[in-house]
């Protein structure tokens, strides 16, 4: 819009325009203020970075399809062997791993400069992995409602009783606001067909760590099921999981009830496609549930009939489970961990806040403490993983 035109629209039009350009400049400068705080670290020194495909099949029109995005990033003062392969979660892309919504580097730079070679994923259908309709209908991205009562300003909503103690978003979290702007505009349109996404996570995942080697994997929500199924199909590979509070819970969902409806979830307990088993089962028929009585701010949770089956495959992987004090997964966590647990699987389940960090929601990595989440994790990795 020139000049002229816009003298000749009504006052309210102008208003309108000259509050646009307002906002645009406010959430530019507030991004950059937010950049330059990083300013005092040392540049980053890069010995390769690139990008690439993996997975993905050839479907009768000679496209590809379900094909997973990769970037990575090598560090030029590599000192851990094995590379990190982060994995964003439902209804997002990778770039959160990259950069906070407020401008400052997220958790792949920060890994990234200590020493680690980091890979970042899109998930197939999603982001720069290409959708096909052959793999079914998408869902679309959350709205603003959604992002502010699921993660951004869940204090105000209450949807859950641990929601109240959340304090670490950056910013006001209303629409305007230039972090919660970013965030919004981040969410993404993703495959409603909860197994299919599943199944193509997984084929993804193997197929990386088939072609880079052993490697941590660190997935955050909804790929937390996919990241089971990579663990059950390549143990060896796998040095560590470093799940952020994943997707659940086992068996069926029915809390928290205003935030997610009541549904079947993993027929086969942790996740919707098969994983092995000991005694093995072929159909998820075979494996028999009860519902725990119900815990005070907790879902109902459901474990394996006794005597329960063991996950073997699974148990082979080191695993850090970490949960924060706010996140809705606080109704969640404690029904996966019952479930691993009983299916023989050792894990490190750090609540955030009983070593003194308050206040996290689902999205810890890109908080305002941030870092400091992402040195709890660094701290686990060099006394568990073997270099």
């Amino acid at each position: 819009m020139n000049l002229n035109q816009l003298l000749n629209k009504k006052p309210r039009h102008v208003l309108a325009f000259l509050s646009a350009v307002f906002l645009a400049l406010v959430t530019a400068t507030a991004i950059a203020d937010n950049r330059d705080s990083d300013q005092g670290k040392a540049p980053l020194i890069i010995k390769k970075q690139g990008n690439f495909f993996v997975s993905g099949t050839h479907n009768a029109n000679d496209q590809i399809v379900g094909q997973m995005y990769v970037e990575y990033r090598i560090p030029q003062n590599q000192t851990h062997s094995f590379p990190i392969i982060f994995v964003h979660g439902g209804g997002q892309i990778g770039v959160g791993w990259n950069e906070t919504p407020d401008g400052r580097e997220g958790w792949a730079p920060y890994f990234l400069r200590r020493g680690f070679p980091v890979y970042v994923v899109d998930q197939a259908a999603r982001g720069r992995s290409s959708y096909n309709s052959q793999l079914g209908p998408l869902s679309d991205p959350a709205n603003s409602l959604r992002a502010q009562s699921l993660f951004a300003a869940i204090e105000r909503f209450m949807l859950w009783p641990a929601a109240r103690f959340h304090t670490q978003w950056v910013g006001p979290a209303v629409d305007g606001d230039p972090t919660f702007e970013q965030f919004l505009a981040s969410q993404a349109a993703a495959m409603a067909t909860a197994d299919v996404q599943e199944e193509l996570t997984a084929e993804g995942l193997v197929a990386l760590v088939d072609k880079i080697g052993p490697s941590i994997l660190v997935p955050h929500s909804q790929p937390g099921s996919a990241a089971w199924l990579v663990a059950d199909r390549r143990p060896n590979l796998l040095k560590a999981i470093v799940t952020i509070e994943p997707g659940g819970p086992p068996v069926f969902r029915d809390e928290p009830h205003l935030a997610f409806p009541p549904s079947p979830t993993f027929s086969w307990g942790l996740t919707r496609n098969p994983i092995t088993y000991d005694p093995p089962v072929t159909s998820p028929s075979q494996l028999s549930f009860v519902a725990l009585p119900k815990d005070p701010d907790v879902a109902t949770c459901y474990v394996q009939a006794e005597p329960a089956r063991k996950l073997p495959n699974v148990a082979k992987v080191p695993i850090l489970y970490l949960s924060s004090p706010s996140g809705y997964n606080t109704a969640w966590d404690p029904c996966t961990t019952k479930y691993l647990t009983q299916a023989g699987v050792s894990y490190d389940w750090v609540h955030l806040q009983d070593i003194g960090i308050q206040g996290n929601g689902h999205f810890s990595f890109i908080e305002k403490n941030s870092d400091e989440v992402a040195s709890v994790v660094l701290d686990w990795i060099q006394d568990h993983v073997e270099n």
